[in-house]
């Protein structure tokens, strides 16, 4: 008896003298410094658990998000192609043709970053599904609208629900896949969203040119409904949920006086040349400055507070994160304003089919794809800054090009002869939305990758709803047919200068940017979940990124 449960002393084969196993009590007693295997650092459960086997459906999970993300960045690009097909229909005013486009990118940008900490606080896959339900739903809207307004409405909403799921994406991937599969996954994700930005004005050419049942451009967003039914019945089943043990507070003050400073400047911009210009307008648009500099003390004041401020201003001190900023803002304003224009230009202005606009499109978007990897893989390590200046340069010359082969033309001209200009825009466009967002988070502590990736893709996204707003006071058409070719012609030379102000910003990014600590956060994943609830993108290689950027701005 004594010798069953008394303590064994005598070494088994491979113990040295005198070890005794640790016990449960033993380990209970570890101190700090010896502390035992804990889950992943940033999540609450998943597969990234030590020593767990990875969920064996981590790959349905990512079809599931990966889908998801095709089918907003399809919305956002599959839009801008039918604009002339969904002003006849609803007779809708230059104003509301607007709204359609820059009230989904406000919504969307101002909901990034509180969709991400949503995310982190209440769970990545319930905010998954709910995005993806609302985005469906926003979708079924937007298809059977019976007017502008309810138009203009729905695309608000799908704007703010797909900053609920889309911020989800990369959080769940981090999640669910362990740190030496992600640049795989990465990798997939980024021809995922360069296949969307490809294919979304071509798939919208389609859809509108078939009009199928009768519906015209309404399939563009009923399309929608059987992908986002499909995604919230299998999310349900494949996707693991997880959240961030540490998540920042909500900060919904800061977003609502954020909107209102960027609603009191663009309101006026869209409605402002309809009305002639009436004295409100310029009351709103400098009401708009002591609004945006109350957002500051707030957010001042939110930092010091709790520490959890939707803008994290110290951040600005960064010189290169504050010029990269201002680059993306503005470089945003020219595409906005780009964009539009030109599809108004080639279906309005030229008269020709929305398929045929959609297929004048092809090369350019397969120019900025191939300068993208090639700036990425080749230019930048070798020349830093200086790639995203010369496709600064290069999409300037491109825009020239165009201008003087459309005074040359006029309405005679073709698609074989646009192709130039838009391969050489497309080419200069790469240069510079693949290496932008590396460049610009280069110099930025590591612990705030997070809150820098989300603060630049909203600020994108904000400058892109800029420049829709000010479509109505640099295109200004006195009539149809050469009346809107020659506005089309001036609001290239807005285009141009507005370039060559980014040029000039672009004169305070890093010579040659450091290989920013995301790379390092692959390997360290505690970052990267931060990171997740703060916009979305912390932890995301470079490709991934510029192909998220990519597909973002040419819609």
């Amino acid at each position: 008896m004594t010798s069953e449960t008394s303590p064994r002393t005598s070494p088994r084969k491979g113990e040295r003298p005198g070890h005794r196993p640790a016990s449960a009590t033993d380990r209970d007693r570890r101190p700090p410094s010896d502390p035992a295997p804990q889950p992943h650092s940033g999540e609450t459960a998943g597969p990234q658990a030590a020593g767990a086997a990875p969920d064996r459906r981590r790959w349905f999970a990512l079809a599931i998000v990966m889908t998801a993300a095709f089918m907003d960045l399809v919305d956002v690009t599959i839009v801008n192609i039918a604009i002339p097909a969904i002003q006849r229909d609803l007779d809708a005013g230059f104003g509301a043709i607007q709204w359609i486009t820059a009230g989904y990118a406000l919504a969307f940008a101002a909901g990034l970053i509180t969709g991400g900490r949503l995310g982190d606080i209440h769970g990545r896959k319930r905010l998954f599904l709910i995005g993806v339900a609302g985005f469906t739903l926003a979708s079924a809207l937007c298809g059977f609208a019976a007017s502008q307004e309810m138009l203009v409405a729905s695309r608000i909403l799908q704007g703010a629900t797909a900053a609920l799921m889309v911020p989800q994406v990369l959080s769940i991937v981090h999640a669910t896949f362990p740190a030496h599969e992600r640049g795989k996954v990465f990798g997939l994700f980024g021809a995922v969203v360069g296949l969307g930005a490809v294919s979304g004005p071509l798939l919208g050419a389609l859809l509108t040119q078939w009009d199928l049942f009768g519906l015209g451009w309404r399939p563009i967003f009923l399309i929608n409904l059987p992908v986002g039914i499909a995604a919230l019945l299998l999310g349900r089943a494949f996707i693991t949920e997880s959240r961030a043990p540490r998540a920042l507070r909500l900060d919904l003050p800061g977003v609502v006086v954020a909107v209102s400073a960027m609603l009191l400047l663009m309101y006026p911009l869209t409605r402002g040349a309809e009305l002639d210009w009436p004295l409100w307008c310029f009351v709103a648009m400098a009401a708009a400055l002591p609004v945006f500099a109350g957002f500051v003390a707030y957010e001042k004041r939110k930092a010091r507070r709790d520490g959890s401020p939707l803008v994290e201003l110290s951040l600005f001190r960064v010189r290169s994160f504050a010029a990269g900023v201002a680059v993306q803002l503005v470089f945003g304003v020219s595409l906005g304003i780009y964009f539009l224009v030109w599809t108004l230009y080639m279906q309005i202005g030229l008269g020709w089919s929305v398929l045929r606009a959609g297929l004048t499109g092809v090369p350019f978007s397969i120019a900025v794809s191939v300068a993208a990897g090639i700036s990425v893989q080749k230019l930048v390590p070798r020349f830093g800054r200086k790639v995203l200046q010369a496709g600064a340069l290069t999409m300037t010359a491109g825009i020239g090009l165009y201008v003087w082969e459309s005074d040359r033309y006029g309405m005679g001209i073709t698609s074989w002869q646009m192709a130039l200009p838009l391969v050489v825009m497309g080419a200069g466009m790469g240069l510079i939305v693949a290496p932008l967002t590396d460049a610009v988070l280069s110099e930025v502590p590591r612990e705030h990758a997070g809150s820098a990736s989300g603060l630049i893709n909203s600020v994108m996204q904000m400058g892109n709803a800029l420049g829709l707003g000010l479509v109505s006071v640099v295109f200004v058409p006195a009539g149809a047919g050469p009346a809107v070719v020659a506005a089309f012609e001036g609001a290239l030379g807005w285009v141009a200068a507005v370039l060559g102000v980014v040029f000039l910003l672009m004169c305070a990014l890093p010579a040659k940017p450091r290989l920013h600590a995301e790379a390092e956060a692959a390997e360290d994943p505690a970052p990267a979940a931060d990171g997740a609830g703060n916009g979305g993108t912390a932890g995301a290689s470079g490709a991934e990124r510029a192909g998220a950027r990519e597909a973002t701005v040419v819609g």
